[in-house]
């Protein structure tokens, strides 16, 4: 057995803060990741770089904002990533799942890639391609759900989304891709050790768990989304958001203007029995480890690429800055992890990777704007992180702006756009529900002037800190 852990990396997909209960959220069921929490460190402000697939996993897997990497976009290439210095290191590097990378099927450092990308690609605007989900759906003589086939229910424009999983229920994506990735650690004979990178494509919609999930929320009361709030008052990209929700069905959610109570619940209800059925799938694959015998030589990483409003704010999805969107539960645990310990600073997604690297022996590569959480599991006091930062630009759904920012500093969250003298600033402290904008208010302005120079201050110091990563994409772009 080697002396370096192996790494386990399950990365969600839309899966909000909010989502474990031994976090403070009893609505849901989440055994396994409750034992992860237990027993390991959870980041409880940790926070994306991006609100939508692409970019934020580009950023994650690069150490760099969106604006250094050029992955804007689910659709723009990537041109690196730091699994290439694990590989070089020795390690063996797998992907079972979602990565949304572009080219989908590139290389990108790992040995092996076993790809099963977004639950709905139905969508004449997206490009065709098969996956090894489709292909396990077509090998059965089965048809993959999708919003061509939900679109002939009688009910789909009620649903929000919400359907109840009808096929055999080992080709539920959120089951499939986790059980390759324990028949992997049941075959593969190497020895050397392995970072194994599990992309669950839930809970993204559509929302669909099956009935034995479901039954589980039978008649369970989930938390209302926030309405008391006036949709005027959100800067116009945004309400332009939501007008491009009203008007398409993007991944099979039919969004409403107003929605009934009971049509939200239902919501609610599949969102959480959708991580239920991921939390089965965690444990799965912890006794997958045992089997192999290197569970105790294995750190274990969950997290998400980003959240879900549903219907929070009047909003589906992401695409926007609020919290629903923007933070994300993370664990680490496994061995040297502390147990039990909650971090309660700002960190940000990307920070994972010269984690993931310094955890394996690898030093992270100099011009990485993350920042290691290593220091939180030692003994020496961490460089702690006061502002974390996210931005959104050239995307297709979020399409009256060229370009968003948010700076947090603290509890104070300021958004900003490039093209509108709107935008949004939270005091989280007294206002967690960011019900109150503040932007225009005479005694915030200090506040406000004080953010905005932040995201100044950072664009800047983010050129000079990646000049050498800039010359790493040169070095690699054909001639």
């Amino acid at each position: 057995m080697s002396d370096r852990p192996n790494i386990v990396f399950i990365l969600t997909d839309q899966q909000r803060y909010d989502t474990i209960a031994a976090l403070g959220f009893d609505h849901v069921d989440t055994p396994n990741l409750d034992r992860l929490v237990n027993e390991g460190t959870t980041f409880d402000r940790m926070y994306v770089s991006s609100p939508s697939c692409s970019p934020s996993r580009a950023s994650l897997f690069t150490g760099t904002y969106p604006h250094t990497n050029g992955v804007f976009r689910n659709d723009e290439t990537w041109n690196y990533s730091w699994v290439g210095d694990l590989n070089k290191a020795g390690y063996r590097c797998v992907n079972v799942g979602k990565m949304h990378t572009w080219p989908v099927e590139g290389a990108f450092g790992f040995h092996e890639r076993h790809v099963t990308e977004n639950k709905d690609r139905a969508h004449p605007n997206l490009p065709f391609y098969l996956d090894n989900w489709d292909k396990a759906i077509w090998s059965r003589g089965l048809e993959k759900p999708s919003r061509q086939t939900y679109r002939h229910r009688e009910d789909y424009k009620e649903c929000l989304g919400a359907f109840t999983w009808e096929l055999p229920e080992d080709l539920h994506p959120d089951v499939f891709v986790p059980q390759t990735a324990c028949m992997w650690m049941d075959r593969y004979s190497g020895k050397e050790p392995f970072f194994l990178q599990i992309g669950i494509p839930g809970p993204h919609p559509p929302y669909d768990p099956t009935q034995r999930f479901l039954d589980r929320y039978e008649g369970r009361e989930m938390p209302a989304p926030i309405r008391d709030y006036d949709l005027d008052s959100q800067p116009t990209p945004f309400r332009e958001l939501r007008r491009n929700h009203l008007e398409d069905d993007h991944d099979a959610v039919v969004h409403l203007k107003e929605p009934s109570d009971e049509q939200l619940q239902r919501q609610r209800q599949h969102y959480f029995a959708n991580v239920t059925m991921i939390d089965e799938q965690v444990g799965l694959v912890i006794d997958a480890l045992e089997r192999r015998g290197v569970l105790e030589n294995t750190i274990l990483i969950f997290t998400s690429d980003h959240g879900d409003c549903l219907n929070d704010h009047g909003h589906s999805q992401k695409w926007n800055m609020y919290e629903q969107s923007v933070h994300v539960p993370a664990i680490v645990w496994g061995p040297g992890i502390p147990a039990g310990q909650r971090v309660s600073d700002l960190v940000s997604l990307m920070d994972l990777g010269p984690t993931i690297l310094e955890l394996c022996g690898v030093a992270p590569p100099d011009w990485m704007e993350a920042q290691s959480l290593c220091p939180y599991f030692g003994d020496t006091p961490p460089p702690r992180r006061d502002t974390v930062f996210a931005e959104h630009a050239r995307d297709a759904i979020l399409t009256e702006t060229e370009f968003v920012s948010m700076v947090m500093v603290d509890n104070w969250k300021l958004v900003h756009f490039v093209d509108t003298d709107e935008g949004q600033l939270f005091d989280l402290s007294t206002d967690p529900g960011e019900r109150v904008n503040r932007w225009d208010d005479p005694d915030c302005a200090g506040r406000k002037t004080e953010l905005i120079g932040r995201l100044l201050d950072w664009r800047i110091r983010s050129d000079l800190r990646t000049q050498k990563f800039q010359n790493v994409l040169a070095r690699s772009m054909p001639v």
